[in-house]
């Protein structure tokens, strides 16, 4: 086993790469900054709809409870 590696490094020469054309450069900044921003947006965006659902719920919870007070004491009344 150790001859078939020593065979596979002689026949793969080693890669040398030029960093300044592997970097991402200003698109790749921007298309980061872009989806970076973009998931934030949709982080609050969805706060807030949340908070909206919650709020929308504790008011139903009290008109319930409200009308439920309504009927007790009109049902006392008669």
């Amino acid at each position: 086993m150790p001859e078939a590696l020593i065979l596979a490094e002689e026949l793969i020469p080693p890669i040398e790469v030029d960093p300044v054309l592997v970097t991402p450069g200003v698109v790749g900044f921007f298309a980061t900054f872009l989806m970076a921003a973009g998931a934030v947006f949709l982080i609050f965006d969805m706060v807030r709809r949340v908070r909206r659902v919650r709020y929308r719920a504790e008011i139903s919870e009290r008109l319930d409870r409200e009308m439920e007070e309504r009927a007790k004491t009109q049902d006392s009344e008669k």
